[in-house]
């Protein structure tokens, strides 16, 4: 369709088709007031600011809701409009409070545009102020129901939180039945504060009535969505987090995203470095010693200047590396962090395989996803994602497995939400009753451990009932001969005494799955976190390739990924196996391109997982650590003897912003910068590479992780120039040693090669694979071929097996273990966050309440788990969420650290712990 003309005041005006009279003159630099309008939001047209004067019409109409014709005319600078649009905004400025609760009220805004004076009426009675919620403020004394925080919360997050009460001049925002807010249930994204434009909705901290000294463009540091923000930040301090209009987020914001920021400043960040004190020997016990406040840090370690303690660190590394055997035998490991930037992880694991001399490196994408990746690479070719979670709009079907993104990709699931309601159906299969459930045609609420059972049943059908798609299958795919024969008498009836679901329904979901004009399958840990996980993703795999769903927009396989960057220190190659794009060590090529990049000879042999290196750790065969931002002493399995085998070790060294669990048992401890004060790319779970910013400066002698990465590799005898004098003395965020680590990494990674700085500078944000300079780069992948030998898919049959985690008469429940809507891995920045330790300031388990009532527990008491590996404390939640003979239990609470009780056993092919089955007994404590 072509742009339409028309005339605003006389001057001609081109709008695009379906575009409002509002949007086309905005966009041509006229200016109208708005008041309910914003952009994003579905026009309501209740305030009638916009109005304006249309040719041939008797009233005026909002222009916010108008589209114009071809040769329409319409009046602006009228006097008829200006007296209007004056009107009523004095009408609602009478209702403005006396004092404003923002510094940036719309409505003041507008009225000294358009030179509207002392409103002239009656100022209404103000109602009370609701500061019963630990993140928001309410004055509805400032409200003018422009009902942009209820289709904020209805429409974009779809919450349903907000709605209207009462009637006539009574008529008020409320939260769910007229509750106050901190009863509601509220989630705090805080989309509805971003809405606002008077101050009745706020940040409970005061920050609408603070000027911020300045404002910070930047990328949230928490799950894999990668939502983009702003930070406004006043005295080193950030006061208020604002979503920006990101390609992944597209303005809206999480409760961690939007409030999770003040762990930054916490009182209790590293400022110096540590040396562990002499002769002190490491006790896991003093983790609970620290943490109870039994035990001051300053009894374990004492502080030292950053040239003793780098000596330190580099001396015990370079003493065991030189004293033992190279590669698979060093005595040696790392493990980097997902949290980190691409920047940091790339220069951290050829620290490792240059300084080091071994292909000991990993990260936590080994506790995640590594399964995924795995039977990704197996089959297809490549770990990444298909297509975007935005591609959930062109989704006629939405099979959601094994994952709970309300709580862990909150903004992800707005988006999934927002293909429900536009028509999309979503499955739900989870043994758990998450939030999202409630949107699905089904829940498949699975028996625990049966995932493999429940998908070769649908499979099954598809091939049963002739659904496949022929053509893709003989065009692109390899063995579906073999996963026939594979499924063929796990048939819906059989697998349903497996898994607990009805033959009929399972029939139904594979008959939706595989006659969709576009279907897309997301998964999560639930899948991934299993000693079948592996086995789990391949059948994913195999849905998608025998019904050819994939390689086209609304299709494919998407593993929602769980930290800020794990996709991005995966393909930088903080992974044993793997050079920076998923490039095998063992391949000869690989090595020797490497080898000349480096200047180094490369062991060929791949190095030990993080599960494998702890074990190796405990039996004295690693001897020394260097761990930059993780915390085993929480993260691992069967945790009690991976404390044990941290504090084996001769030699530790922990670069963080905490004292962690894991930095309790170090010999030296390195002070390092949070995400709000470095610079750094970092790539989500759509492979989107992303910029962040400093906003702030680190506190005392902290200094930049790049930095302190390169003084240890000067140390064990590398010529590294990343940093260089002009660039300061590591303690404030430089950019160019970042772009230099940077443009050596795009070097290494081909669809990294159409992504220079300072292409990521001017753009904020590239999709890869981005091969050409001027060109976008690939959303959606796997269009024509996969990137495999063959360039076909190759489908692995799975076969149902049981774990080893089952229940018996001893322990009887089935636990799974997982994240709380606002806490984050292992709680090390969150619970140090305020608001969000407020809102979540204890470990709950969940629990049936018929399986309560049997056991004669009641809510909120205090209980003992057990497992066959440990056991713990915490208190009782009886909900709604889990089935009878389940049980749920975050991971993030040091008090109940859930992984006391989970034990290793690893899944064979991606090596990744049992984590979502483990058998448990609940008493009364």
């Amino acid at each position: 369709m072509s742009d339409i003309t028309f005339t605003v005041d006389g001057q001609a005006l081109q709008a695009k088709p379906n575009e409002t009279i509002l949007s086309a003159a905005r966009r041509q630099g006229l200016s109208i007031p708005t008041l309910c309008h914003q952009d994003g939001l579905n026009p309501a047209g209740n305030c009638r600011a916009c109005v304006v004067e249309i040719g041939g019409e008797r009233a005026l109409a909002a222009s916010c809701c108008r589209q114009p014709r071809e040769g329409m005319t319409v009046g602006l600078e009228t006097a008829r409009v200006r007296r209007s649009q004056s009107m009523v905004l004095e009408l609602l400025a009478a209702k403005a409070p006396a004092e404003p609760h923002t510094l940036n009220s719309e409505l003041t805004q507008w009225c000294e545009a358009l030179e509207v004076g002392k409103p002239r009426f009656t100022q209404p009675a103000a109602p009370p102020a609701d500061r019963s919620h630990p993140a928001i403020s309410v004055h509805l004394d400032a409200c003018i129901q422009c009902m942009r925080c209820v289709r904020a919360c209805r429409d974009e997050q779809v919450n349903d939180v907000l709605g209207v009460a009462g009637w006539g001049a009574d008529t008020r925002i409320s939260f769910d039945a007229d509750e106050a807010l901190g009863s509601s249930s509220c989630v705090a994204c805080g989309e509805c504060v971003q809405a606002c434009p008077t101050g009745a909705l706020t940040p409970a901290n005061g920050a609408a009535l603070q000027a911020a000294d300045a404002v910070v463009d930047s990328v949230c540091p928490y799950c894999g969505v990668g939502c983009q923000l702003s930070y406004r930040v006043k005295d080193n301090k950030v006061i208020e987090a604002i979503g920006r209009d990101g390609p992944a987020n597209q303005g809206r914001l999480c409760v961690k995203g939007r409030y999770g920021y003040d762990y930054v400043s916490s009182d209790q960040r590293l400022t110096t470095p540590l040396i562990r004190r002499e002769g002190l020997a490491k006790d896991p016990a003093d983790i609970g010693r620290v943490r109870r406040g039994e035990v001051p840090l300053a009894a374990l370690f004492r502080e030292a200047t950053w040239d003793e303690a780098l000596d330190l660190a580099a001396a015990g590394l370079c003493q065991l590396r030189d004293a033992h055997a190279n590669g698979s035998a060093s005595p040696l490991a790392g493990f980097g962090s997902a949290k980190g930037s691409n920047e940091e992880a790339y220069l951290f694991q050829k620290l490792i395989r240059q300084g080091f001399l071994t292909n000991n490196v990993d990260h936590c994408t080994r506790l995640c996803h590594a399964s995924s990746v795995a039977a990704l690479l197996e089959g297809l070719g490549s770990g990444s994602v298909s297509n975007p979670v935005l591609d959930a709009k062109d989704a006629e079907v939405i099979l959601l497995i094994g994952a709970n993104p309300s709580s862990n990709h909150p903004v992800a699931a707005s988006f999934i939400k927002n293909a429900v309601k536009a028509g999309a159906t979503l499955i739900v299969a989870d043994p758990r009753r998450a939030p999202m459930a409630r949107f699905a045609t089904h829940h498949l609420a699975f028996r625990p451990d049966t995932d493999v059972a429940l998908l070769n049943a649908l499979l099954h059908v598809i091939i049963a009932e002739g659904l496949t798609d022929p053509d893709f299958i003989a065009a692109r795919v390899n063995g579906y001969e073999a996963l026939r024969a594979s499924v063929a008498e796990c048939t819906p009836e059989r697998m349903s005494e497996i898994c607990g679901i009805a033959p009929e329904v399972l029939r139904d979901v594979a008959r939706r799955y595989a006659s969709a004009k576009s279907a897309m399958i997301f998964w999560g840990m639930g899948i991934s976190q299993n000693v079948h996980g592996t086995d789990n993703a391949r059948c994913l795999i195999a849905l998608a390739m025998i019904t050819g769903q994939i390689g086209r927009p609304g299709c494919g396989l998407h593993p929602l990924r769980g930290q800020n960057n794990v996709q991005g220190a995966s393909d930088a190659g903080l992974i044993p196996m793997m050079m920076p794009n998923y490039q095998r060590i063992a391949l000869p090529d690989i090595r020797e391109h490497f080898e000349a990049l480096w200047a180094t000879p490369l062991d060929p042999q791949p190095g030990l997982t993080v599960v494998e290196i702890i074990h190796a750790a405990y039996e004295g065969r690693i001897k020394g650590m260097f761990i930059e931002g993780e915390n085993p002493a929480m993260s691992d399995p069967d945790l009690d003897h991976a404390r044990a085998a941290l504090a084996k070790l001769e030699h530790l060294v922990v670069q963080d912003i905490f004292a962690t669990e894991t930095a309790l048992l170090a010999d030296v401890i390195l002070p390092a910068s949070a995400h709000l004060e470095k610079w750094g790319s970092y790539t989500n779970t759509d492979r989107l590479i992303q910029l962040g910013r400093p906003a702030l400066t680190p506190p005392g002698q902290a200094r930049q992780d790049l930095w302190i990465i390169e003084q240890l590799a000067r140390r064990i005898g590398l010529s590294w120039h990343y940093w260089q004098a002009a660039d300061g003395d590591g303690q404030l965020a430089a950019e160019a040693p970042t772009e230099r680590v940077f443009e050596e990494m795009r070097a290494a990674m081909a669809p990294l090669a159409g992504v220079p700085w300072a292409r990521l500078r001017r753009e904020e944000a590239v999709v890869t694979p981005a091969p050409l300079e001027d060109e976008p780069g690939h959303a959606i992948i796997f269009e024509q071929s996969f990137p495999t030998p063959s360039g076909r898919a190759q489908l692995v049959p799975a076969s149902f097996m049981p774990g080893p985690e089952q229940p018996d008469q001893d322990y009887p429940l089935v636990l799974s273990t997982g994240r709380v809507l606002e806490h984050w891995h292992t709680g090390a920045m969150t619970r140090r966050a305020e608001v969000l330790d407020a809102l979540s300031p204890q470990p709950l388990l969940s629990m049936h309440a018929e399986d309560a009532a049997a056991l004669r527990l009641d809510d909120a008491q205090a209980i003992v788990i057990a497992s066959r590996h440990g056991t713990l404390q915490a208190l009782l939640q009886i909900s709604p969420e889990v089935r009878r003979g389940q049980v749920f239990l975050p991971f993030c609470y040091w008090e109940a650290a859930a992984n006391v009780l989970t034990g290793s056993a690893l899944d064979p092919a991606g090596k990744i712990p049992g984590f979502k089955v483990t058998a448990v007994r609940v008493q009364a404590l």
